[in-house]
């Protein structure tokens, strides 16, 4: 992976606001399509433990954590999200809708 996607998934990533989440798709739509949601994914599991880069915040497309095992305790993602007002249950976002900061909107 190039270091400037991997700074350009970074610099989305940092603009989603506190209690909205986006997806991996998502980013890598904005990002263009020659590059997949997985290698955002990717991008993202190098930005561990780096309280600057909110990486909580980026689910899979039907809003379920699954970048959840990457993070500090099995639960951590979970509750940094719950602590900023987003509702999950059974491992998913509830209502994707109230809570998508989608970056094709948002970062124009």
């Amino acid at each position: 992976m190039d270091k400037d996607f991997h700074q350009k998934v970074v610099e989305i990533v940092k603009q989603i606001p506190k209690g909205k989440i986006t997806t991996y798709g998502h980013i890598a739509g904005f990002l263009g399509s020659r590059r997949s949601a997985r290698m955002v994914g990717w991008a993202l599991n190098k930005q561990k433990n780096k309280p600057e880069v909110p990486a909580h915040r980026v689910v899979n497309k039907k809003g379920l954590l699954t970048g959840k095992i990457h993070f500090d305790g099995i639960n951590l993602m979970q509750e940094l999200l719950e602590m900023e007002g987003v509702e999950i249950k059974d491992n998913q976002v509830v209502n994707m809708e109230k809570y998508l900061w989608d970056p094709v909107k948002e970062m124009k």
